[in-house]
């Protein structure tokens, strides 16, 4: 049979589920403690697993001698057999090394790229549904195409998600010639498609796609569907309806995700819950944003309200309650009930004094726009809730905007436990190792490099002020450009970036900077920073997807040099920062240049500590207090969920 023919059979048939999903898993202790005994089960066996790795990587490479001899006609009828038996046998090992083979065979002559044995072992370990941790610059995207394609190939749809739109439409370009050749169709979703075109896209075998793209698409068509969960009910709905109705939910279920950079967008971007909105009236919403500032003029810090920066909150003393009070007699309508005054009180004092511009969020074009702490990258599409977002528009002079009214909300935790199965691939994941396995049920595996990696750390240097270190980190630089090295200084903020590049251009050193205000310009920017003596500037986006390549004489000088200026407060972010450099074989060089009165030291008492030790406790306190945030948010969105169910309405 062709594989026009295998392919149209398969179109014909339908699907035995129109909209499949994992049942959800609770939070409970019975869980938590599955976990337990299933995480320490998994830790006794790992030296089988390891084991098993490696003979799989074996079987990838006999088999791949197979095909190295064979002209293009017979690869042809080689996958639609391969195809035929991995939906009759599905995925296990001996038929995903043969698909795995096919692929690395199709991959060399399609863009002459051939994965290696540790890539290999990458596929396998996503293929089994884990997160597979591999240094940066070893090739995940590449990586990606083994566990994707041979999941395809079997009949099981797949998501390739990824942190941004530019990213997703990278790798789906790159790496579409190798799926194509092995029968398998590719699709992108990015911002600003419309439903038609989304519908198409989630009708291919494989699909890139952004974490807040596919996440949203599925909120909007569980909206779509409300309580309706049969399946027979949505076929014989399908029947009343013509498939491209734009009633009819664009995807078709969650079969498998596989999300680059895992660590970032099932662990950091839990966070923020996602909701599907509705616009307020912007002129009520300028009225209420202004009374709230005005009724929080002149409040004493101390007195009547105390500042939690560890928290990121406001909490308002007895004393301050009763200021509210008085100031809200003069106003009407919610200002009289206690809850929405002290609600929007705090709100007011957090956007005046917790929320800092060109650290959390820009003004541009009158307009705010929100900074990814974790990446530094702008969220144009993002706002805060309970009605913030207005208030630091109007703080800041902007034009004040709806507030958005929740139709449908869910995190990003319960989403990705809806895939029925999940794996992911990143640089650093062993950090939140637990929070993986806890909440996800996935497993981190160590990949080892290809070549040995030959980064040179330079220790840590702490500055008693701020000012001592930036003259100090202009100094280095200098130093380091009159060799000719390339220079990448990391900050942690935009307003960092800037302090930096003015102290470098009053010391005469020409340089760029990317931070989320030339956030589009990153590639361009981002290409040059490997070139002889020259001098990058940028925020923690310059962490994901990024692959900084050495110019000419640039590794006889030790590689590009990365200056850490500010500590996260995730570990993780930081060692993103470092992997910008001694990639795939490269030379390159790190150290840390730090004061004690920088952001992440803020929360932690002035002890009598050595420096390095208040970062390390720093550090950890912020990532424990962070993760107890996300359970909490992750129950409370549970809990939400089971009573909107309870009431007939959908998430």
């Amino acid at each position: 049979m062709s594989s026009a023919a295998l392919d149209t059979r398969a179109a014909v048939l339908p699907p035995l589920l129109l909209h499949a999903e994992a049942k959800e898993p609770g939070t409970g202790w019975a869980r938590r403690v599955e976990g337990v005994a299933s995480g320490l089960a998994r830790s006794l066996a790992m030296p089988l697993a390891v084991a098993g790795r490696a003979r799989f990587v074996r079987q990838v490479f006999a088999a791949g001698s197979a095909f190295a001899g064979v002209a293009d006609a017979e690869l042809l009828v080689a996958h639609v057999e391969l195809r035929r038996r991995l939906r009759r046998e599905r995925l296990g090992d001996e038929a995903a090394a043969q698909a795995f083979a096919l692929v690395r065979e199709v991959a060399w002559r399609r863009i002459g790229q051939r994965h290696h044995d540790t890539q290999v072992m990458g596929g396998h370990v996503v293929l089994r549904g884990a997160v597979a941790e591999i240094e940066t610059g070893e090739g995940k995207t590449l990586t990606a195409t083994l566990p994707a394609a041979a999941a395809a190939l079997s009949g099981i749809p797949v998501h390739v998600v990824t942190v941004n739109d530019y990213l997703a439409r990278r790798d789906r370009d790159a790496m579409a010639p190798v799926y194509e050749a092995v029968g398998l169709s590719v699709g992108l979703v990015v911002e600003g498609m419309t439903p038609a075109q989304r519908r198409a896209a989630y009708r291919c075998d494989i699909v890139y796609c952004t974490n807040k793209e596919v996440a949203f698409d599925h909120l909007r068509d569980r909206i779509l569907l409300g309580q309706v969960r049969s399946n027979l009910r949505m076929k014989l709905d399908r029947l009343q309806r013509d498939a491209e109705d734009h009633r009819q939910p664009v995807m078709r279920g969650l079969h498998f995700a596989i999300v680059d950079e895992a660590d970032s967008v099932l662990v950091d971007e839990a966070r923020t819950p996602l909701i599907i909105s509705q616009r307020s009236d912007p002129a009520d919403e300028r009225r209420r944003a202004e009374q709230a500032l005005a009724i929080v003029e002149g409040l004493d810090a101390g007195q009547h309200y105390r500042l939690l920066r560890d928290l990121g909150q406001v909490e308002i003393t007895e004393a301050g309650r009763h200021v509210l009070e008085a100031r809200a007699a003069a106003l009407d309508g919610p200002w009289q009930g206690a809850i929405h005054r002290e609600e929007q009180a705090r709100n007011a004092l957090a956007a005046l004094h917790l929320f800092r511009r060109d650290e959390h969020y820009l003004v541009r074009d009158r307009r705010i726009e929100i900074i990814d702490e974790y990446t530094g990258r702008v969220m144009r599409d993002r706002s805060w809730g309970e009605g913030l977002h207005q208030i630091i528009e109007a703080k800041e002079g902007c034009e004040v905007t709806g507030r958005t009214l929740p139709a449908g909300r869910m995190t990003f935790q319960r989403f990705f436990r809806r895939y029925r199965r999940l794996a992911g691939m990143t640089g650093t994941a062993r950090e939140a190792a637990h929070e993986l396995w806890q909440v996800y049920r996935l497993e981190v595996v160590r990949i080892p490099t290809h070549r040995k990696l030959r980064r040179r750390a330079g220790g840590t240097r702490i500055f008693r002020t701020a000012d001592a270190k930036w003259r100090a980190v202009v100094e280095r630089v200098r130093a380091l450009n009159a060799r000719g090295v390339p220079v990448l200084v990391g900050t942690r903020s935009v307003a960092s970036s800037e302090l930096v590049s003015a102290r470098l251009q009053a010391a005469g050193l020409a340089h760029v900077v990317l931070n989320a205000a030339q956030d589009a310009h990153e590639a361009e920017i981002v290409a040059e920073a490997g070139r002889p003596g020259h001098i990058t500037v940028a925020t923690n986006m310059a962490g994901r997807g990024v692959d900084i390549r050495l110019g000419a004489s640039v590794a006889g000088k030790g590689g590009l040099h990365v200056i850490m200026t500010e500590s996260h407060d995730d570990r993780r972010i930081d060692r993103q920062l470092f992997g910008r450099c001694a990639r795939q074989g490269d030379p390159g060089h790190v150290e840390s240049m730090l004061s004690l009165e920088d952001p992440v030291l803020e929360a932690v008492p002035r002890l009598p500590l050595p420096g390095r030790l208040r970062l390390a406790l720093a550090q950890r306190g912020i990532e424990r207090r962070h993760a107890r945030m996300r359970r909490d948010l992750l129950v409370a969105d549970e809990r939400q969920a089971t009573a909107l169910a309870f009431a007939g309405r959908p998430e």
